[in-house]
């Protein structure tokens, strides 16, 4: 059955989360703010901020700005999509995260990735570069590092990438806050399986039918750490263009029913939850997928 066809018989059933990207851009005109309101008032789940804080396209730092949003909005999820782990270390970043869900009012994922790609970048500005094999090394050692100084006292760690000696950070954070992992390769995925509360990869970095396979490494990894592999969120990001032609495979592009038709593929290999990259105009695309897409793909996916 098509998605047009669905029709709402009473409230919707929220069985996927919905986000949107947040644009970054600090270029002429550009008001996040703005944008992170509308997205709201549309009825998204969750606002994402990519974090690449060098380069010739003028940009803003990621968590000044999703501090910024979340002063700004009042029921938005908010996630970095996500950090790169080089660029800060372990200590300030479990109490930045702390600070930024207690003052957002519990509201914030925290999206990590292990800076895989960047090599040329990291060495522009100065910051070790990894094997692949110890970054995921390191993504597993700082997740651990976060949820200790996260939960007690005089913490000490003593591990092949990151060492701290009697840390307490206080206050303590007030919930688990949720960490979702960006990762593309055997290991790290099994490691966010083992260690993570969500896996966010991108479509034009993974097709659908290695995501296939690649979700069911990370819940067997799950499984076999003795974690419920239903409690891990599988969010993927995709770039829509609705009532458009894409000239990339690797973007969801058509009428309304066509992509809600596309989306619906997702959720039927794993994703309960997607992120939306508006493609061309970013507000109206943000808009006209929120009024033509999102119910009707709500209640096509409770029906699954």
């Amino acid at each position: 059955m098509r998605c047009s066809l669905y029709r709402r018989r009473g409230p919707a059933i929220p069985t996927i989360s919905i986000g949107t990207s947040l644009s970054t851009s600090a270029g002429p005109g550009a008001d996040p703010v703005a944008q992170a309101r509308l997205a709201e008032r549309l009825g998204y789940d969750f606002l994402t901020a990519s974090d690449h804080p060098a380069g010739n396209h003028p940009t803003f730092e990621t968590w000044t700005l999703l501090t910024w949003v979340a002063a700004n909005t009042e029921r938005i999820g908010l996630m970095p999509n996500v950090l790169g782990l080089p660029y800060r270390k372990p200590v300030m970043l479990a109490k930045m995260t702390e600070s930024l869900d207690r003052f957002s009012g519990g509201r914030l994922t925290l999206g990590l990735g292990a800076g895989g790609g960047d090599e040329e970048r990291m060495r522009a500005l100065g910051l070790e570069v990894l094997t692949p094999a110890e970054r995921v090394q390191a993504l597993g050692e700082e997740i651990e590092i976060l949820r200790r100084l996260w939960a007690e006292t005089d913490v000490t760690y003593d591990g092949e990438r990151f060492r701290i000696e009697g840390v307490t950070l206080t206050p303590r954070a007030h919930r688990a806050i949720p960490i979702w992992v960006g990762a593309y390769g055997p290991r790290a995925v099994a490691l966010t399986g083992r260690l993570a509360d969500g896996w966010t990869p991108s479509l034009p970095y993974l097709p659908p039918s290695r995501a296939v396979t690649l979700r069911a490494l990370l819940l067997e990894a799950a499984e076999e750490a003795g974690r419920d592999s239903a409690d891990i969120t599988c969010n993927y990001n995709v770039g829509v263009m609705v009532g458009g032609h894409a000239h990339d495979e690797r973007v969801v592009a058509g009428s309304a029913e066509g992509v809600c038709e596309q989306l619906l593929g997702f959720v039927r290999i794993g994703f309960t939850s997607l992120t939306i990259w508006p493609i061309g105009d970013e507000e109206a695309q943000m808009t006209r997928f929120a009024e033509e897409v999102m119910g009707p793909l709500r209640e096509a996916a409770a029906d699954l």
